[in-house]
């Protein structure tokens, strides 16, 4: 059926229709079609192209790489490949801003010029040194495809938009040790400083353990690895990504990655490449001891918590001292069909930047799109209240569904009705327990939210949302669900 011409609306509803729960996942970051990386897209389809998410005019990219505030302007770097819309001839991708949602394309950062990097310019991260110098630390692959770190700085540093970088010759920084797979060594997280020296994490496994190495070093170039790693879990795989970070225990504003005290905790995020998700721990950081420990009732691996349920990878996290906050950049794939992606002329996407912060029970993160995000929105359309009785569809009219920007509040008169939590459920994380519940089995309280991406008939949507249980003594918890397979 032809999508395309459809009539597309977004309806709020009590009680929805059959649903399968299922994750869109990325299938494979990395998946290498020879014959498309160098095939240039002659004519870019516009009609599905996103307009509130970052994207390059065309080709293909995938992780954001360093994202910074530097000179007044926001940066961001990621992995792109500016001959074609599959993986492949991956350089450092450049763009600034001034407020995270206008963006100004500049020449690539990086790309691979020299032994240390020949075969490629992977992930990394950036650092802000003493005296507001940045510095890009980043994966290479060298001329015997061992993944090296390396790093590139400015060529000059007065120039805010950072248009050139220099890879000097004493790279690589760090190499594999020689009992280590040098194929599983990768993407350096930004740097801390603690207790006289610079600190960073390599992602890296052992056989099935996922490991995240620990790096010191006083001055930033001769750098030494820990004797043990600074954080490991088996039966997790390769980790990717690794991103190291304080929160403030109270507060929604941002602490640079050096904040130690006892007034903050730690975010350990990895991204499993067996999984093609995102998990994260929080914990205590031990300096002294190059270590991090979760907190006890929290997992590693594929029942821990994730930042996102959507489709989302290789995120990373950075300090905005201009609004004291922390913005987190993640990486969406829209397909891993080259076909497709040649087709369209582009594949991948960033998602919205995110401000995260501690919950107040300290138990998980908490997110909300960028404020700036706001100034994007344009005709608004406004509902009064609207009663909704079992079984209702309301419809929103006067919007485009393709693009739009829905604040709804559900107000629910009485909880009483809500149905009691199964203490057996407590096994499965929010995913599966939507697949297990879907929408339509009627609760006490839900099925109700949001029909979005809707067809005129109801052939095809992307329903999301909620349901209210009843939780031992007189708690109540809330599961909220989406589902792409409509």
């Amino acid at each position: 059926m032809d999508t395309l011409k459809k009539f597309l609306q977004v309806l709020l509803l009590a009680c929805c229709c059959v649903f399968v729960i299922k994750n869109d996942a990325v299938e494979a970051s990395h998946n290498v079609y020879p014959e498309f990386q160098s095939l240039a897209a002659v004519k870019v389809n516009q009609v599905h192209r996103t307009a509130f998410h970052f994207r390059p005019p065309s080709n293909w990219i995938n992780d954001p790489n360093g994202p910074m505030y530097f000179g007044g302007l926001y940066h961001l770097f990621y992995q792109y490949n500016p001959k074609g819309a599959v993986w492949g001839n991956i350089v450092w991708a450049h763009s600034v801003s001034k407020d995270l949602i206008n963006w100004e394309a500049l020449e690539p950062a990086i790309y691979p010029s020299k032994p240390f990097d020949i075969n490629g310019c992977w992930s990394g991260s950036a650092t802000i040194l003493p005296g507001n110098k940045p510095i890009i630390l980043y994966t290479g692959i060298d001329r015997q495809n061992r993944q090296v770190q390396n790093y590139a700085i400015p060529a000059n540093s007065s120039d805010l938009y950072l248009r050139k970088w220099i890879k000097p010759d004493n790279n690589p920084l760090v190499v594999p040790d020689a009992g280590m797979n040098a194929t599983a060594f990768r993407d350096p997280t930004t740097a801390w400083w603690i207790d006289g020296h610079w600190k960073m994490l390599v992602g890296g496994k052992r056989k099935h353990r996922g490991v995240a190495h620990l790096y010191r070093s006083k001055d930033f170039m001769h750098w030494v690895k820990a004797h043990h790693p600074f954080h490991s879990a088996p039966h997790t795989g390769m980790w990717e990504c690794p991103d190291f970070y304080p929160v403030p225990l109270d507060g929604k504003f941002g602490l640079d990655t050096s904040n130690f005290g006892a007034d903050v905790k730690h975010v350990m995020k990895v991204s499993l490449d067996e999984t093609r998700y995102e998990y994260y721990t929080l914990g205590k950081y031990f300096p002294e001891k190059d270590r991090y420990v979760p907190d006890k009732a929290l997992v590693d691996g594929w029942s821990g918590l994730r930042y996102d349920y959507g489709n989302f990878y290789a995120s990373k996290s950075f300090f905005d001292p201009a609004k004291s906050r922390r913005i987190l950049w993640g990486w969406a794939n829209e397909s891993d069909t080259s076909q497709e992606d040649v087709a369209k002329g582009w594949a991948g996407i960033q998602t919205i930047p995110r401000v995260v912060w501690l919950s107040p029970d300290g138990k998980q993160l908490l997110q909300w799109p960028i404020e700036e995000l706001e100034t994007l929105r344009g005709q608004k359309v406004e509902l009064n209240i609207q009663k909704l009785k079992l079984g209702d569809y309301v419809e929103v009219k006067g919007i485009t569904a393709a693009q739009a920007d829905v604040d709804v509040l559900f107000t629910i008169p009485s909880l009483d009705k809500a149905e009691d939590f199964n203490p057996s459920w407590t096994s499965l994380d929010a995913q599966r327990l939507c697949g297990l519940k879907g929408s339509k089995i009627q609760g006490g309280l839900g099925p109700f939210g949001l029909l979005t991406l809707a067809s005129q008939n109801l052939e095809e949507f992307t329903p999301v949302f909620f349901r209210i249980f009843k939780a031992q003594g007189s708690r109540h918890l809330v599961l909220m669900c989406s589902d792409a397979t409509r």
